[in-house]
């Protein structure tokens, strides 16, 4: 996980959490995962969707799996796991 100078996380969520007493305990890799036809991905989006490979969208923390053969995009989102005392 990527740190600041000062320890605390790079990202700013996290760095909230951690100031609250929160403690990372693990990532999940596939947190979300988003499986659907392209058409609707460009609705979404607006973005065109017309190769395959990897595709950035606007705000997503890692880019979409486009597949034109088989008409499919697949985003699948990681997130870190924080475990609070209650």
């Amino acid at each position: 996980m990527r740190s600041r100078s000062d320890g605390l996380p790079l990202d700013r969520w996290l760095r909230v959490h951690v100031r609250a007493g929160g403690q990372i305990v693990g990532i999940a890799s596939c947190s979300a995962t988003v499986q659907t036809p392209l058409s609707q991905w460009r609705r979404w989006t607006g973005l065109p969707f017309d190769q395959d490979g990897a595709v950035v969208i606007p705000g997503g923390l890692v880019p979409v799996l486009v597949s034109i053969t088989h008409d499919i995009g697949v985003y699948v989102e990681p997130n870190v796991w924080v475990r609070h005392a209650l």
